[in-house]
């Protein structure tokens, strides 16, 4: 595989399967790195409240992006980016609104975005929803 982001693989099982929850760390970790390429800093990753949790949270000037990850190894269950529907959006939403809060920022833009991670390969969706 080419590319920056490249180097960062899930390790695999004996039976060559991948760990759901070490393809979704390796997704953020590539995703984490696509935003500080950007210029943007990470100001949060896996922030979590009692709402539930928020992947990235990246900051550039007053920008503020609040981002889904969806990491998948293949399309066999769909688009990584497919993943993320209404209800998560929702919940989504209201944890920026309990970040923002609890963060004590003020004056910035919102924006979400969704980073579909598939087999190691990053595409950023800008204001998915």
């Amino acid at each position: 595989m080419e590319g920056p982001h490249a180097a960062v693989r899930p390790k695999s099982r004996p039976d060559g399967s991948v760990a759901t929850s070490a393809v979704g760390r390796a997704g953020e970790e590539l995703a984490a790195q696509w935003y500080r390429d950007a210029g943007f800093a990470v100001v949060a990753q896996n922030w979590r409240c009692d709402l539930g949790e928020i992947d990235l949270v990246c900051a550039r000037g007053r920008l503020l992006v609040v981002c889904e990850v969806k990491a998948r190894t293949s399309l066999v269950h769909g688009a990584p980016v497919e993943a993320v529907g209404r209800v998560k959006q929702h919940r989504l939403r209201r944890l920026a609104a309990r970040y923002l809060a609890e963060s004590g920022r003020r004056g910035v833009t919102v924006r979400f975005d969704v980073a579909s991670v598939l087999a190691g390969r990053v595409e950023i969706v800008p204001n998915a929803f």
